[in-house]
């Protein structure tokens, strides 16, 4: 009886009620704990980043060696400006001449009139000088020639002379022993003394005339060759008191002062601009702006973060964001700077960094045609990193 109410209390809706969510909470929760206890594999994946194959940057365009400004004297003024903005110059024409030019080129021409002066009268001198030493050597050869060959004519008679006295000593000698032995007379003995005396006497003689002969003619050259020397000494104090060297100092001077009043070209390049032009005074902006527009460079202005991925001869796109220029152009990277410096050219967006610290990086370009008359536009870099 007992067994049957309790069958029939299980049977009761209430108690089914409470009962199945009491079982799914524990089907949950042993599911939950046999979950937990499993061994756990995780599964480490790694994110490869995307590598970067260009760098960007702002830029502006510029001619071969940057737009160079010629200036002058800023105490003279221009008298007559030579070109026009737009003409192209090559290295030493002349740009403009200044207000002192021609009183420059009087004092020019004055210094060149010296020296011309100076060197004439110096050849004159010269040749005046010449002549006198030319005298003065041919009165030595005249003294030389002449006194030398009568000298060795002296000289011949002087040997002769002691061949004469050797042979009259010989028969001397031979007449003493003749009449010794009584061959001969004391006549003949004394005419051999006699002769042998006369050729004695004119041997002395001949050598004394040998003697004079040969100090008139030390004396005469001696003479004759201070005269030379006394007319070249005379030329070179001539020569030295006609100030040549001096006057062509002060032509020199006269020159360099009258070149400072032209204003010449300092590279080939084109006239950009004209800042003082014919009557105007020289001031501290100069005359005139220049540059090689033929060849056309971008300045990169490529962030500090960036400038270690860029190397020379590397590619670089360079396109205009305003339209200046619609194609695409290309160059190469042919310096990069070693300086940093605040970004000079300011980007279009007002969320763009106005303080970014840059390296300028220098890009020839390869067809400069197009932007030759584009100095200091702004424009987009790309350089090929990759």
């Amino acid at each position: 009886m007992s067994m049957g109410k309790t069958l029939r209390s299980w049977r009761v809706p209430g108690v089914w009620v409470w009962l199945i969510p009491l079982l799914l909470l524990g089907a949950g929760f042993i599911a939950f704990r046999s979950i937990m206890s499993a061994p756990q594999e995780a599964e480490t994946e790694t994110v490869q980043l995307p590598q970067q194959v260009t760098v960007a940057a702002l830029g502006r365009l510029e001619p071969e060696g940057e737009v160079i400004t010629v200036g002058g004297p800023t105490s003279d003024r221009i008298a007559q400006l030579e070109v026009a903005e737009g003409d192209f110059v090559e290295q030493g024409a002349i740009l403009a001449y200044l207000e002192s030019y021609e009183e420059r080129k009087a004092e020019r021409d004055y210094a060149a009139s010296q020296l011309a002066e100076a060197q004439t009268r110096l050849r004159t001198e010269t040749q005046f000088g010449r002549a006198q030493i030319q005298e003065a050597q041919t009165r030595l050869q005249q003294v030389d020639r002449p006194e030398l060959f009568e000298i060795e004519s002296q000289q011949a008679t002087v040997r002769q002379l002691e061949a004469e006295l050797s042979l009259a000593q010989t028969d001397l000698g031979r007449s003493q022993s003749l009449y010794e032995e009584g061959a001969i007379s004391r006549q003949e003995l004394d005419e051999q003394i006699t002769e042998n005396r006369r050729v004695e006497e004119q041997l002395n003689s001949a050598k004394a005339e040998l003697v004079r002969l040969e100090a008139r003619r030390s004396t005469n050259l001696s003479n004759a060759r201070a005269q030379v020397q006394s007319q070249q000494a005379s030329l070179q104090r001539s020569q030295a008191q006609i100030e040549v060297e001096s006057a062509a100092r002060n032509l020199q001077l006269a020159e360099a002062r009258l070149d400072r009043t032209i204003i010449r070209a300092p590279q080939d390049g084109e006239v950009l601009r004209i800042l003082a032009r014919s009557g105007e005074a020289i001031s501290e902006d100069g005359i005139l702006e220049l540059g090689n527009t033929r060849q056309m460079f971008v300045v990169a202005e490529v962030y500090e973060t960036d400038v270690q991925r860029v190397r020379v001869g590397q590619q670089a796109t360079i396109t205009s964001r305003n339209g200046a220029f619609d194609q695409t152009l290309t160059g190469r990277v042919e310096r990069i700077g070693s300086q940093i410096f605040k970004n000079n050219v300011l980007d279009d967006d007002p969320a763009a960094n106005a303080d970014a610290r840059i390296v300028e990086v220098k890009i020839r370009l390869d067809n400069s045609d197009v932007v030759a008359q584009l100095t200091n536009l702004q424009v987009d870099v790309r350089i090929d990193v990759e």
